[in-house]
């Protein structure tokens, strides 16, 4: 009888356990899959002038220039760069939910009015508050996911989860192209992407918690059983208050933080250049029209969810949550193909150019999710993870603006193929900053390792 009662109790205990653990597990489902869906939205009001811009040159009744148009995607830069400081530490501070509700909300609100808008200024300055409204979205989405998914966990989690950015980028281009076609007419390149960040404000809106405190569930770290990450040797304790300025003034000041941050100012340039004049140079080299050329400049972004996923894989299976060897071997070979891409997309064709444009995809985004969002949270702990991630995607940000502004000087004077060398120097500078951080670990995975 005493048996009995015990494997009694001992089953109640576990049907209780198995209870909770089904409640926690729907949760971070809900939570991975609207932020997923929140920073895919994104990418619908960002990627909208870049997909209108063919059709806005070939508009008589607009004055505009492509150097005029290299200047507004600077000031959406400048934007986007000063953003990423402040909506980091605001993250931190007052948490995701109402940073990016309110980010999504104005996107919105400029996507309408910039699609209504026939004047170089206006397009300026609206797009200068999008870029406001973009920067919203990684830095407090990243700390977000760091509250329900464990460090042992990381690098595969934010492997799938980073497939948002290529994902978002890759359906928003075809798509703006798309509807300027069915409708034809660019402003619909602006109309119709802001109605579905609408919707998706709205699933936010319902969907969205913080943290499992939130909802009456304990942190990850006692669900998983695992220590609380440190920023240092000093171990800033846990009960250090949320968002607090110690945190965020060691995070500012951590050295792989910085080395992080400039080289994602080395790398950003290639990414924004892609992403916002690949659609003019695939019309220039190739002569396609508006919705060819956005499609083919998508095969760039179709490689992005494998590359994240791969690396994210790579880093914790076969580098044991070390990022930095697969940045560095990503990176390395994203600098060949940038160098050699010119030359060979001028002696093929079609079939060359989305090649070469999945190649380096594939190769770029992948360390890019490495460097922005597992490696801010490894080094920056997920109490400092809005300011990390903020710090090095504001410092890569100020590196955008070279992306963002140069294709439009340098392509007008010397032609792609200088823009691409330059492109690719910027990278080999990058891998070098990182070399020497090849064998660079959190503080917790040390002191785990020597206990070991």
């Amino acid at each position: 009888m005493a048996i009995s009662e015990k494997e009694s109790s001992a089953s109640s205990v576990g049907a209780r356990q198995s209870k909770r653990d089904l409640r926690y597990e729907r949760w971070r489902y809900i939570v991975f899959g609207i932020t997923w869906l929140a920073y895919f939205g994104f990418y619908f009001t960002r990627k909208s002038f870049p997909i209108a811009k063919i059709g806005i040159l070939e508009d008589p009744t607009i004055e505009i220039t492509k150097a005029s148009m290299g200047l507004i995607d600077g000031l959406y830069g400048v934007a986007y760069a000063l953003g990423q400081f402040i909506w980091g530490m605001c993250g931190d501070k007052f948490g995701p939910r109402k940073v990016v509700l309110a980010g999504m909300f104005f996107s919105v609100i400029f996507a309408v009015a910039m699609g209504m808008s026939s004047t170089v200024v206006l397009f300026g300055v609206l797009f200068f508050c999008q870029g406001l409204c973009q920067s919203t979205g990684w830095a407090p989405l990243t700390k977000n996911v760091s509250y329900w998914f464990s460090r042992k966990e990381r690098g595969r989690t934010y492997g799938f989860w980073a497939t948002n950015y290529p994902i978002g980028g890759m359906v928003a281009s075809a798509f703006a192209g798309y509807m300027a076609l069915v409708f034809l007419n660019w402003r619909f390149a602006f109309f119709m992407p802001a109605a579905v960040l609408a919707i998706i404000w709205l699933l936010f809106l319902l969907l969205q918690k913080n943290r499992p405190e939130d909802v009456g569930l304990p942190s990850i770290e006692e669900y998983h059983e695992e220590t609380v990450d440190v920023l240092d040797q000093d171990e800033t304790p846990e009960e250090e208050p949320e968002g607090s300025w110690k945190v965020i003034g060691e995070v500012f000041r951590n050295p792989v933080i910085l080395t992080l941050g400039a080289v994602y100012f080395l790398i950003k340039p290639t990414r924004y250049a892609i992403l916002f004049w690949g659609p003019l140079m695939i019309n220039d080299k190739l002569g396609t029209n508006i919705g060819e050329s956005a499609i083919i400049s998508a095969a760039f972004e179709a490689a992005g969810p494998l590359g994240v996923i791969f690396a994210g894989y790579a880093s914790d299976k076969w580098f044991h949550s070390r990022r930095i060897p697969v940045i560095v071997t990503g990176f390395s070979i994203l600098a060949v193909i940038l160098l050699f891409f010119n030359g060979l997309t001028e002696a093929g064709g079609k079939g060359t150019m989305v090649l070469l444009l999945f190649f380096l995809g594939f190769f770029l985004f992948g360390p890019d999710a490495m460097v922005s969002s597992v490696s801010a949270v490894d080094f920056g702990t997920k109490k400092g993870a809005g300011s990390s991630a903020g710090l090095i995607n504001g410092m890569g940000s100020t590196g955008q603006i070279l992306g963002l502004s140069l294709p439009g000087i340098i392509w007008a004077r010397y032609g792609w193929g200088v823009l691409f060398n330059c492109l690719g120097v910027f990278v080999i500078l990058a891998v070098l900053l990182l070399l020497p951080r090849w064998n660079a670990l959190p503080a917790t995975v040390k002191k785990e390792a020597n206990s070991g």
